[in-house]
């Protein structure tokens, strides 16, 4: 399996480290908007190119599969671009910044019928499968998802505090990990969802706060906080209140309601999610089926954060 990466920065090296762990996988193309940041990636990891433009790595014969971890506002015209160059294409998280743009990913998947599959970690960390894996089982069914996504951010930083070229956002970005969560632990569809947000800042152009209500379809609720002004504990933590017990996740690790730690090192091969989504974008090539994930699989997701956002437009 030779794999392209486009998109050096934070998220794509821990893509490129999570593929050094997977046989018979080797990486043959970086492309990075800075020439001399994609050959020095390629240099480390052993890629043949190194270049800053995608459709480099659409024309080489040696790459049969893509991991974009470039830009959101990239994300679905690049993933169009990589299916229809015949690439088997892994978008970062969002699929899209849009609900017609998610659609038109969709479409085009379907009319190729390559493997297109979206970086919805969540459902890869050991911990979210924990859950998962019980609630599969009968032993479990959520009540609620309290779920606080936070971070502090007065530049325009990526996770190595290294200058981003372009602004992240709450919604399409960080909201869409807890969506697409809540709607695959629950495994119902929301039908009701409410959001409100802060103050656009003046600089980045975005708002700093947001809050999001979400109900599926039976009942199950989620209470969503993302804010860019904690000055605090960052990451994303959620809270699974359940029938049977309470459960809160940080990343790969689990503990109860108590904080009584859930040992997880026996849910997969591997106890870091990033690796394990890898792993099963590998594999869905590798079998010719459709992975966990899929642009099909994640849909939904992007229905709610499109209604959402038409809900903020009306706020401003």
């Amino acid at each position: 399996m030779r794999i392209a990466l486009a998109g050096a920065g934070a998220f794509g090296i821990k893509h490129l480290d999570a593929l050094t762990a997977i046989d018979g996988v080797s990486v043959t193309s970086v492309i990075s908007r800075r020439l001399d940041q994609a050959r020095e990636v390629a240099d480390k990891y052993g890629a043949a190119h190194a270049g800053t433009e995608l459709v480099e790595a659409l024309e080489r014969d040696d790459v049969d599969a893509v991991i974009l971890c470039t830009p959101t506002q990239l994300h679905a015209e690049q993933a169009i671009s990589a299916m229809r160059a015949g690439k088997h294409v892994q978008v970062e998280i969002p699929l899209a910044d849009s609900w017609a743009d998610a659609l038109q990913v969709q479409r085009v998947q379907q009319e190729t019928g390559l493997v297109c599959m979206v970086g919805h970690t969540r459902r890869f960390n050991p911990s979210h499968q924990w859950v998962r894996r019980r609630i599969e089982a009968g032993e479990l069914s959520i009540q609620q998802m309290d779920v606080q996504t936070y971070f502090f951010r007065r530049t325009n930083m990526n996770a190595l505090g290294q200058p981003r070229s372009w602004t992240d956002h709450l919604l399409w970005h960080h909201a869409a990990h807890t969506v697409d969560l809540f709607q695959y632990q629950t495994g119902q569809k929301v039908t009701i969802a409410n959001a409100v947000q802060g103050p656009i800042h003046p600089d980045l152009g975005i708002a700093m706060d947001l809050s999001i209500q979400l109900r599926t379809e039976q009942g199950a609720i989620c209470t969503l906080s993302l804010s860019f002004n904690n000055d605090g504990p960052l990451g994303t933590f959620f809270r699974y209140i359940c029938d049977n017990g309470t459960f809160i996740a940080r990343y790969d690790d689990l503990v109860t309601g108590k904080e009584e730690p859930i040992d997880v090192s026996g849910v997969d091969v591997s106890t870091n999610g990033i690796e394990l989504q890898d792993r099963e974008f590998v594999a869905a090539i590798r079998e010719g089926r459709e992975p966990n994930s899929s642009v099909s699989s994640v849909l939904d997701c992007y229905r709610v954060l499109g209604d959402l956002e038409r809900q903020l437009a009306t706020q401003v």
